[in-house]
């Protein structure tokens, strides 16, 4: 069974289409919008090319900016072709009256207020202590990656003239002002949040941050004997003058500038010494104190051990983010994996998007430091020490439970517990009953997912297994289970996606491993990321082949699993299992079939066959039958998506988003989207999952898979959604939706304006229920384990 949560109240209708004026309110911006930037426009994310000028183009949009050229194939017992009801989409596009400039909010502002609102969590008194350090934490990660890959991306766009204006009506640069400023503030209270709030919490509870000058003369002494023999052994003082070069220093490294005097010759010099990233970030001092590293490192007999003889007259914390995002030509590469392997080795070497600096730095080394680097003063973040707030996580992980969220461990889905079976449970007896709907981390990934596939690498009448790794972890039970069905003598192939940003290393890794063990490991189609989470094996049974299916939003990472909020279907339903082998067919040789029986795969058919369902969902309440559009996803800005809600919003139809993260729809505006909803929900789980759904009706539709509604998902991955049939589980979706959205669960609601406001309490002051924890106990009711 799936969540356990309120029925569904029905959604409420709106106005009729047409009532009202379209009016947008102005959304908020710390750039200067020119007056060109009220015309609007269209760019692509991560584009590398502009458009040639004569090339007329699609507007804003629509569905020819995005359908991609193909061959269609015909395939047997699939639903009616899609087409016929795309072009009727277009037609009642033309139809109707344009839709107003300016109707997109700004996707990178919508990444940073998302941001702001993990800062929330971490600023809420009602969060658990431990917990709140963790979202700082959190926060700060997220940033650097923001940085890492969207902002170098823009500037990169920006220096290379391919750069346009965005949907959002913003030119680049005044995007990169915006970010600048918006970041600049955010950062600014996130260090606030932590100096004033949480590390003195953090004091009375018996866990003390301190400064180097804060530490008792025992406390010292300690930790000077602990720098003598595992700290200054690894330390490399870099001096910077005419013999010895401004030194190259790496993305995110924290790194001391110190400056020293000669006593004979009265002349300053400049020396960069690098902390190790390997040692801890916070050392112990003693019980309960613990101590920044750079302060261990930097303490005035510790700095004049790495200089002797020479005069200690300043030292600054400061720390660099570079462009890390990977560009490789997959078209003009033989060997993609080389290729892949080289590229990591210049990621190294990307310029820098970023300065952080302590506030207490002297000019004149800051000056030295922005002209080396050839950063601008913009992008230079002064801030008060600590820098590089992720070191929180080492506080997290201490063993104070009573500092952090209540603990809880995923139990076995009921549909594979109740098989009678010794144990472990027969997964493929389970699914020759019924179809398995499962929602992790309320369901254990390691009994259910993982089980699935260890079963079938052991038993013996198994005769292949397909799966997909995006990202797994680095001790993973499902690449030895994969191992195992190999060395078995199975028939396994593994789509590695050695391209997965940040997990290259590991996933070149686990290539190379399974290639040994015997499996077929491939890395997907040329220019496109295989994102996809499929699993499909194949078994003997009596005189026939039966093949068992999984489809799930989420990796299959047995730890992530426990952290992320994900679903799966497992099924041994026929026509999934010949959409599988079709797709890991496409995948693994020469295949053009785009249009499958139960699945939507990007690149081709996802984009078209979610808008003709919109469309669909017009003409069902057009006609009076019931009619809604329900969207759980990480992150929403595809134009010709949001375009076919807005029309359906005119035409009276109710649209429910549940974003995570990025959103560019403008909810609420009159005439346009005042029957669109748009809520976010972050908590100690991070909601991942990916759901459709549609009234359809009376006769509701529903899918979960892999993609979000961005460009990258939709024109440049592999993605799939597969549709759920089975009534229980299409209900209990649904009432999953309709508690998120609920205005008695605790969310943040959009506005027109693109700001996010959060409601945490009802009007007497009281907590509004909290959904994660609303699974939570009520699995535990199901275990008999329910807090009383």
């Amino acid at each position: 069974m799936t969540p356990v949560v309120p029925e569904p109240s029905p959604p409420s209708e709106g106005p009729a289409a047409g009532s009202g004026t379209v009016r947008l309110p102005p959304a908020r911006s710390d750039a200067p919008v020119s007056p060109a930037a009220g015309k609007n426009g269209f760019m692509r994310q991560h584009e590398t090319q502009a458009e040639a000028p004569h090339t007329p183009q699609p507007p804003v949009g629509s569905l020819a900016a995005h359908r991609q050229r193909a061959v269609s194939t015909t395939v047997s017992g699939l639903a009616p072709d899609l087409d016929a009801d795309l072009d009727a989409y277009e037609e009642a596009q033309a139809d109707g009256a344009p839709l107003p400039q300016g109707r997109f909010l700004d996707r990178e502002r919508s990444w940073l207020a998302f941001n702001e609102r993990v800062l929330e969590l971490a600023e809420d008194p009602a969060t658990p202590l431990l917990e709140r350090a963790n979202f700082l934490a959190i926060f700060a990660s997220n940033l650097d990656e923001f940085f890492m890959v969207r902002v170098a991306g823009l500037k990169r766009r920006i220096a290379t003239g391919v750069a346009t204006r965005s949907a959002s009506g913003l030119q680049p640069r005044e995007v990169l002002e915006m970010i600048w400023a918006r970041s600049r503030e955010l950062m600014a209270r996130h260090a606030a949040c932590y100096h004033e709030d949480v590390a003195p919490a953090l004091a009375e509870e018996g866990i003390h941050l301190v400064r180097w000058q804060e530490l008792t003369e025992k406390e010292q002494a300690r930790l000077f004997t602990l720098f003598r023999n595992q700290i200054f052994p690894v330390l490399t003082p870099l001096a910077v003058d005419p013999a010895h070069p401004f030194p190259y220093i790496s993305g995110l490294s924290l790194n001391l500038a110190v400056v020293v005097r000669n006593p004979v010759s009265g002349h300053k010099h400049f020396a960069r010494v690098k902390v190790p990233p390997l040692l801890s970030r916070f050392l112990e001092a003693s019980p309960g104190r613990y101590v920044p590293i750079e302060d261990v490192i930097a303490a005035p007999n510790h700095l004049e051990e790495l200089f002797p003889g020479m005069e200690i007259l300043e030292h600054h914390a400061f720390r660099i983010t570079r462009n890390e995002d990977l560009e490789v030509e997959e078209d003009d590469t033989e060997n993609l994996l080389q290729a892949l392997e080289k590229e990591l080795m210049r990621r190294r070497f990307g310029p820098p998007v970023r300065l952080e600096v302590e506030e207490s730095i002297d000019r004149e080394v800051l000056d030295l430091l922005v002209r080396e680097l050839k950063i601008s003063e913009a992008e230079v973040y002064p801030l008060p020490g600590p820098l590089d707030l992720t070191g929180l996580f080492r506080i997290h992980s201490l063993d104070r439970p009573e500092l952090k969220y209540r603990k809880f461990v995923a139990g076995t889905h009921r549909d594979l517990a109740e098989v009678e079976s010794a144990s472990p449970p027969d997964i493929f007896a389970a699914l020759r009953t019924r179809d398995v709907l499962l929602h992790h981390p309320y369901d254990s990934f390691s009994t259910s997912v993982q089980a699935f596939l260890e079963q079938a690498a052991a038993d013996p009448d198994v005769l292949a297994i397909k799966q997909t790794l995006y990202r797994t972890s680095g001790d993973s039970p499902i690449v030895d289970a994969l191992i195992d069905a190999a060395e078995s003598g199975k028939q396994v192939l593994v789509l590695v996606e050695i391209k997965a940003r940040f997990d290259e290393h590991a996933n070149i890794k686990w290539a190379r491993k399974l290639e040994e063990a015997g499996c077929h490991v491939v890395y997907g189609l040329v220019g496109l990321k295989t994102h996809c989470k499929l699993s499909l094996v194949v078994r003997q049974e009596g005189e026939t082949l039966r093949r068992y299916s999984h489809v799930g939003t989420g990796n299959y990472h047995p730890k992530t699993a426990r952290l992320y909020e994900d679903l799966g279907l497992l099924t041994a339903d026929p026509q999934v299992g010949a959409d599988l082998s079709d797709l890991f067919n496409r995948l693994s040789g020469y295949s053009r079939r785009e249009t499958y029986r139960r699945l939507l795969v990007a690149p081709k058919k996802l984009r078209d066959g979610l808008v003709s369902r919109v469309h669909k969902e017009i003409q069902h309440h057009r006609a009076g039958r019931p009619a809604f559009i329900r969207i759980k996803v990480n992150s929403i800005v595809d134009e010709a998506l949001i375009d076919a809600l807005y029309r359906a919003s005119q035409a009276g139809v109710p649209v429910d988003v549940w974003v995570r993260g990025i959103c560019a729809i403008r909810p609420g505006v009159t005439g346009l989207s005042e029957n669109i909803r748009v809520r976010s929900i972050l908590g100690r789980f991070l909601e991942h999952s990916r759901i459709f759904a549609f009234g359809n009706g009376g006769e509701p539709e529903v899918w979960i898979g892999s993609a979000d509604m961005m460009h990258r998902n939709l024109d440049r991955r592999i993605e799939a959604l597969v549709r759920v049939v089975d009534p229980g589980h299409r209900a209990a979706l649904n009432r999953l939706l309709d508690t998120g959205m609920s205005d008695t669960t605790a969310s943040w609601h959009l506005g027109p304006d693109g700001e996010w406001t959060r409601h945490a309490t009802d009007g007497d002051g009281g907590p509004l229920r909290n959904v994660q924890e609303m699974l939570i106990d009520a699995r535990r009711r199901r275990r008999g384990t329910a807090t009383p």
